[in-house]
């Protein structure tokens, strides 16, 4: 009798034993072979940032979960800036950058973003799905990037606590807040304004003490960021409409296969193009919502965009000399569209 227990036992526990083992084995097997971050400043009902999310829900599905890509928003990994440094050193492994933010670095990538380039958005992408627009992408190897796809930002617009912008001569004497890039300290001082540098997440904070006048930035951005809540003058002149990039840190994209490249690019382009939908929703939602707070929205006429327009002109000399052939080109593509 006690050696049919003691066989019962051991039955019983070597059982026990094996589902555990089996159970290790599976964890094992489901674990992904590569877990990667993801870098966006926005955050998590951004347009950007829900389109990061579907690109790595994407690349999850088609690897069957070999790679996993972990998106942290909210600029939780630092700036843009300090995003970009990291990745050089392969420090994060993707992000979603403004070419405004590599610029500096890249000079030929001031080209699409001069003032006033296109003629509206579907001639901003037909340029940017076209041969100029992979051309761009290409670029970013000069930093050891990978540029991936592009991702939609609209068009900016001014923004200020004290009255409309309706001709250049209203920005004179205020400081409005831009990027960290040259190219827009430009931009606002060639309309006669002060600019002012300091991180997207602090702006709210330099309108609400006076540091600044205001800012510029697309519709979405100026209510996810609440900076419709302390800067209620929106104008929408469109000053220039500045894209957006996917980007791997060179680092990463060497780990990977030839066929996980393939997957990877695949799943940054249907990703962009879901973002693009996304866009144009939020903008829609982002002005009803203004205006539903009480700002004063005023839209420029074609009439008095020509009037900033010629203002910036001057600014083509600076930042495209070197490279009139592809401005010609992108003006080009407007025309037979």
């Amino acid at each position: 009798m006690k050696k049919k227990r003691v066989y019962i036992f051991l039955a019983i526990a070597s059982i026990a034993i094996l589902a555990v083992i089996r159970n290790v084995q599976l964890k094992r097997a489901k674990a992904p072979e590569y877990v990667f971050t993801y870098a966006e400043n926005q955050s998590e009902d951004y347009p950007t940032t829900k389109g990061a999310l579907k690109f790595s829900e994407l690349v999850w599905e088609k690897t069957s979960g070999r790679i996993k890509i972990l998106v942290k928003s909210g600029a939780e990994l630092g700036s843009e800036k300090e995003v970009i440094s990291q990745m050089q050193y392969g420090g994060i492994d993707f992000a979603r950058i403004s070419i405004a933010q590599i610029s500096d670095s890249i000079p030929e990538m001031n080209v699409l973003q001069m003032p006033y380039l296109y003629n509206n958005s579907e001639h901003m992408w037909n340029v940017l799905y076209s041969p100029i627009g992979d051309k761009f992408l290409s670029l970013m190897e000069e930093q050891h990037l990978k540029g991936l796809s592009w991702y939609d930002a609209g068009a900016r617009s001014f923004y200020n606590t004290k009255k409309p912008i309706c001709k250049p001569e209203d920005l004179v004497r205020m400081t409005i807040r831009v990027q960290e890039s040259s190219y827009m300290n430009n931009v606002v001082t060639e309309l006669g304004a002060k600019y002012y540098n300091t991180s997207y997440a602090d702006t709210y904070s330099a309108i609400e003490r006076g540091v600044v006048d205001g800012a510029e930035n697309n519709w979405p951005s100026y209510i996810s960021s609440g900076h419709y809540k302390v800067a209620g003058y929106f104008s929408e002149d469109e000053h220039v409409r500045i894209p957006e990039m996917q980007i791997c840190s060179e680092h990463t994209w060497n780990k990977l296969t030839a066929q996980d490249q393939k997957i990877i690019m695949e799943c940054a382009r249907l990703s962009a193009e879901y973002e693009h939908d996304l866009w144009q929703e939020e903008e829609k939602k982002a002005k009803q919502t203004a205006k539903e707070y009480g700002c004063v929205i005023n839209e420029l006429t074609t009439e008095e965009k020509e009037a900033f327009k010629v203002v910036l002109s001057e600014l083509y000399p600076k930042y495209c000399g070197k490279y009139r052939d592809i401005i010609d080109q992108i003006i080009q593509v407007g025309q037979n569209k």
